[in-house]
């Protein structure tokens, strides 16, 4: 915060003069002028040889003269003489302002406004002095306007509003410098947070209080109120929430919602709102007869109407109706049909709730995109931007799919804002797209610390940048270490090679772990590159080569015959290609209640290296929530296979179930395991694996704004298969486990965290179980 020069008395005796006086001698200014009218109203006319001008010492008396607009020896009216007394007293240069007639002569009085010595500001910690300065208008060397101060107040009291704190006041004040000087001084009294102490909703039945407060962007404050700012009540996120309350009620099927007021109660205090949602939820409708028709000749619409997904019995969604409009369209395109529009017709039957919707083929108008104009983006290079449009210069234009681009750019991150707009180009026939966008920051450099149950305490350091040198490329660096373990890391991916929609990985691992409960050391480094690219609506296909080096090494006395076989191998080297293919029904969303996450994906090592293998992996997610949105069901299946057909896998090599994929058991704590004399347990991992999780999660009967939910659940699986074994291997056979438990989830500022206390229904005697574990949530 900026301070004025000078002792602070003096300061504060000089600010004695405020704005007040200087608003009332302009006023007091135009009250003498008025008096001095009746006077003038006796004689009908003027005629002046001259102007005379007393008190002006920047503005010249021509100037002023000019104001009145009398010309020397002009005959005048007293209602003329009183325009130009209005129009000196608007021009805003002066703080008062006479006149009178003379005889011949016309005299003028003024006194000039001063001019703004230095603007400061004084009482302000949230707004800093630099964005302040950008918000007022009065400007230092310029003369000052009591008006336009005012204004400067509220606008900067307006700043304040829009952070929450609507308690804030400010007070702009003067301080009397030689030479008609003035220095401006905004006091600011910002006040405190209003926060939005409750959120409620009147006229809901279908959906709870606490599904609806889901949704909304604006928050009800919790125990983390000093960190989260979505708790704070601003204006525009209120309007903001209603279009989201219709968004979410239309994609569940209810078209006839709305929100027929919001009510916001203040606090006596002024530091908390209760707000209410007053809504009308209707009826829920579904999809009736979903038709294709056309009034083009040459277009067969059987053709379209085979493309259709949607089916009759889904609950309508108009998320749906645009994802077919936007299919058809495309099915048109690759039929050579340029200029088609699709235009749904919706029939409602409120017999039976369901609507009825025929997209008609149409022929739309015949325009053309001229250009594309991006403006805004300062670092991210144009073609970045560019990109997320499916049409060039010379396209027809299509106004979904520039909607879709735009939203495209949006979901890039990169910007603050981003505004796409079409308007007419150098011909009617011709269409001039406008992007501007507002950038921001998208590097990050990360210090943090770690904790788990199965690693202890850790520390790290990351440098990530989501959008390197411009180019939408993201790039970062990481090192991570704990109590027995040091991972290093390096990636790159550039989404959009050579223009196209694939994107290319590089990724570099290396990961030393003293792992004390085999009690060996281990150092494994990974290397791998490859490209994704689009297959179908909802697939991906990622093609990839990679190499990889493992090493076991200071095995302890008690390391059985197994790893130390494994051991005496020494360096191993591992090259191999693959792929993966994923199936995302998320990308679409059709269903906003559910979706499904299926990948599967296969490593063909023996490009060199010193084995030979296949290492397949699935993992199929389904998910879908019910009780009004209440309860998340959620259900996952995992399996790998590793065959070798020259060499064999070694403990770093093989699968191994942990937490992270089947709760109740430390890492290593179940498969094959080596035991003897001398202390031996070593946990040996398997070739093979399968898991299936299966859990529910739900809300808790506690305050909301706690931000804790539970959940139940049970995981079965198992890990076994060895190529080489001995007498002293046990559970080298499939043997299921089974775990049952419950979950504690608990958003924080730090993050989503997951408590799991788990109970193992089945397990054998040298299994190594985890009653709690405590690890980040991952959503699906």
């Amino acid at each position: 915060m900026t301070q004025n020069t000078g002792g602070q008395d003096t300061r504060r005796a000089a600010r004695s003069s405020t704005l007040r006086p200087l608003l009332a001698a302009a006023s007091m200014a135009l009250s003498v002028g008025l008096a001095a009218a009746p006077d003038m109203a006796h004689a009908q006319d003027f005629r002046f040889n001259s102007i005379s001008v007393e008190g002006n010492q920047r503005i010249e008396a021509a100037t002023i003269a000019s104001f009145i607009g009398v010309a020397r020896g002009e005959t005048v009216s007293a209602a003329e003489l009183n325009d130009g007394y209005q129009r000196i007293l608007a021009s805003g240069l002066f703080e008062t302002v006479e006149i009178e007639p003379r005889g011949n002569t016309l005299v003028v009085r003024v006194v000039e406004f001063p001019t703004v010595n230095r603007i400061t500001f004084e009482g302000n910690e949230r707004l800093d002095d630099e964005t302040l300065s950008a918000i007022v208008q009065s400007q230092s060397r310029r003369v000052f306007s009591p008006s336009t101060a005012e204004a400067d107040a509220a606008r900067i009291t307006e700043a304040y509003s829009q952070q929450g704190r609507i308690a804030a006041r400010v007070q702009p004040k003067v301080i009397r410098r030689s030479d008609n000087r003035v220095d401006l001084v905004f006091e600011v009294f910002e006040g405190g947070v209003s926060e939005v102490e409750r959120i409620g909703f009147a006229g809901n039945q279908v959906f709870s209080d606490r599904r609806l407060r889901r949704v909304l962007e604006t928050k009800q404050a919790g125990i983390f109120r000093a960190l989260v700012r979505s708790d704070t009540f601003i204006e525009d996120r209120i309007q903001f929430d209603r279009q989201v309350l219709r968004d979410f009620y239309q994609s569940r099927g209810y078209v006839d919602f709305r929100t027929t007021g919001v009510n916001a109660e203040l606090s006596e205090e002024r530091d908390a709102y209760f707000i209410t949602f007053n809504v009308e939820e209707g009826q829920q409708f579904s999809f009736g007869e979903v038709t294709v028709t056309s009034d083009m000749p040459e277009v067969d619409a059987d053709l379209f109407q085979n493309a259709i997904r949607l089916r009759s019995g889904r609950v309508y969604s108009p998320t749906a109706v645009e994802t077919e409009i936007a299919r058809l369209e495309r099915l048109a395109i690759r039929e050579g049909l340029s200029f088609v529009r699709v235009e749904p017709r919706v029939t409602r039957n409120d017999r039976d709730l369901t609507l009825d919707v025929e997209f008609l083929l149409t022929r739309g108008e015949r325009v053309f995109v001229e250009r594309i104009d991006i403006e805004g983006n300062t670092t991210t290079l144009d073609r970045v931007v560019r990109r997320q449009f499916r049409v060039v210069e010379g396209d027809p234009f299509n106004p979904r799919e520039i909607r879709e681009s735009a939203e495209r750019v949006r979901a890039l991150g990169f910007f603050n804002d981003a505004q796409v707009e079409a308007r007419e180009g150098s011909s009617p026939q011709q269409v001039v797209i406008d992007v501007d966008v507002e950038e921001r920051p998208t590097g990050s450099l990360n210090f943090g610390g770690s904790y788990s149950t199965s690693s202890g305490f850790g520390a790290a350091i990351t440098f990530s940048e989501r959008n390197f040198l411009g180019r939408g490329q993201q790039l970062s660096l990481g090192v991570t270490t704990g109590v027995d373990s040091s991972n290093y890391s390096f990636s790159f991916r550039e989404p959009a090679f050579l223009g196209r929609d694939v994107a290319f990985n590089f990724s570099i691992n290396y990961l030393e772990t003293d792992n004390a409960s085999a009690e060996y050391d281990t150092a494994i480094g990974n290397f791998q590159t490859g490209f994704t690219f689009p297959v179908s609506e909802n697939g991906r296909l990622n093609l990839r080569y990679g190499a990889r080096y493992s090493e076991i090494t200071e095995l302890d006395a008690s390391v059985g015959s197994i790893i130390r076989e494994e051991a005496a191998r020494g360096e191993v080297w591992d090259s191999f290609v693959g792929y993966r293919y994923s199936y995302d029904t998320r990308r679409t969303g059709l269903n906003p209640n559910a979706g499904v996450l299926l990948e599967f994906g296969q490593d063909f090592a023996g490009l060199g290296g010193d084995s030979t293998y296949i290492e397949s992996t699935l993992r199929a997610v389904a998910q879908t929530r019910v009780l009004s949105d209440e309860v998340t069901l959620r259900a996952t299946l995992e399996a790998g296979a590793l065959s070798y057909s020259s060499g064999s896998s070694r403990v770093t090599d093989r699968f191994a179930l942990g937490p992270n994929r089947m709760r109740g058991f430390e890492g290593g704590g179940i498969g094959p395991r080596e035991v003897g004399p001398g202390d031996v347990n070593d946990p040996l991992g398997g070739n093979y694996f399968a898991v299936a999780r299966f859990e529910a999660e739900f809300p808790l009967p506690v305050p909301e704004e706690y931000g804790i939910s539970a959940g139940v659940f049970y995981d079965i699986g198992s890990l076994w298969g060895l190529e080489e074994t001995n007498a002293n291997v046990l559970y080298e056979d499939f043997t299921a486990r089974q775990v049952i438990g419950v979950s504690l989830f608990w958003n924080t500022p730090l993050g989503p965290l997951r408590f799991n206390f788990s109970e193992a229904l089945s397990s054998e005697e040298f299994d190594e179980t985890q009653s709690f574990d405590l690890t980040i949530s991952t959503q699906f």
